[in-house]
């Protein structure tokens, strides 16, 4: 296996194990419907200690999946890389949804 080949690998499976978790797919999918959430609507959405949602959020952030920017004393979550999108709308929402398999974006992000 060639060494370009071996970290491409390495850096797709460290992705995938920053989302395999079912928490961390409704927190990405939450945000992919929302836009934005912060700690509080995703612990009331979850019915989760704060302390495990952020736990979750601290994962998904240094895997770059996620950001946060600060306003006063909330942070509001927002994705940050475009491949979970499109690896939810593939899990979640099947090639037969109408509009996934055509590429419409609003079909795609409502089954999620």
């Amino acid at each position: 296996m060639v060494i370009e080949d071996q970290e491409r690998l390495e850096e797709a499976a460290d992705f995938l194990r920053a989302l395999a978790h079912p928490v961390r797919l409704c927190i990405v999918r939450r945000l992919l419907r929302e836009g934005s959430c912060n700690v509080s609507y995703m612990q009331d959405c979850l019915d989760a200690p704060q302390s495990t949602v952020s736990q979750h959020l601290s994962k998904l952030r240094q895997a770059g999946l996620i950001r946060g920017e600060r306003s006063g004393l909330e942070v509001a979550y927002q994705l940050k890389d475009e491949r979970v999108a499109k690896i939810l709308r593939a899990l979640l929402c099947g090639a037969d949804e109408e509009g996934a398999s055509h590429g419409d974006e609003e079909a795609a992000t409502s089954c999620c």
